[in-house]
């Protein structure tokens, strides 16, 4: 069966269900996107990575990096490869240089892994064709008329303008105690009025 690449396009918290995150894959080369419903801690671990941010103590996906590296054991790829009842399934697809093992993961773990260890993401025709969402144009974020949980504005920057009165030296200040108490979507919000500020 035919694998089809995906990417991460977006981070959103869901609008349809209380406490849970939209992450949004899209097919390489591909105008289809696939939204998928994921708790809060796992959009937490996705999005630090992304963002490059260092907690002060190891996450869960993080310590599981390091004891996989510490008995080289590489993750290859991730497959989100069924679909039941809503419900996605996803396997890693390991190696330690000698053999090839798939482990069953939910797919918000899967994803999380993969940022981690910069692997390709992949899924088949028939989840797509089924869960997939074709967007026409460029633009995944206006996905209001869908049944699916839809996308407004990235976790990182719904709530930035908050700290648009605070001096540069402030939001550094800022920045650095939300990493000492853990508090990385509050990091990650500061983290772009920083970078807005550097923009312009």
């Amino acid at each position: 069966m035919k694998k089809i690449k995906l990417d991460i396009v977006g981070l959103s918290y869901s609008q349809t269900k209380s406490g849970a995150y939209a992450l949004v894959l899209g097919e390489v080369n591909g105008r289809r996107r696939l939204p998928i419903i994921i708790g809060s801690f796992e959009a937490q671990a996705i999005a630090i990575e992304i963002e490059k941010m260092t907690p002060s103590r190891p996450l869960t996906h993080d310590l599981f990096k390091s004891f996989a590296q510490a008995y080289h054991i590489n993750i290859q790829e991730i497959i989100i490869y069924n679909l039941v009842d809503g419900i996605f399934y996803s396997k890693l697809i390991c190696s330690d240089g000698k053999k090839v093992v798939e482990i069953d993961a939910r797919t918000s773990d899967a994803i999380a892994m993969a940022v981690r260890f910069e692997c390709p993401i992949f899924t088949y025709e028939f989840i797509l064709a089924s869960a997939g969402i074709v967007i026409e144009g460029n633009d995944f974020v206006y996905l209001e008329n869908i049944n699916e949980p839809h996308e407004e504005n990235t976790v990182t920057a719904t709530t930035s303008s908050n700290y648009g009165g605070l001096s540069i030296d402030e939001l550094k200040s800022k920045l650095a105690e939300a990493l000492a108490e853990e508090s990385y979507e509050k990091a990650a919000k500061i983290r772009d009025e920083l970078n807005k500020r550097k923009a312009s």
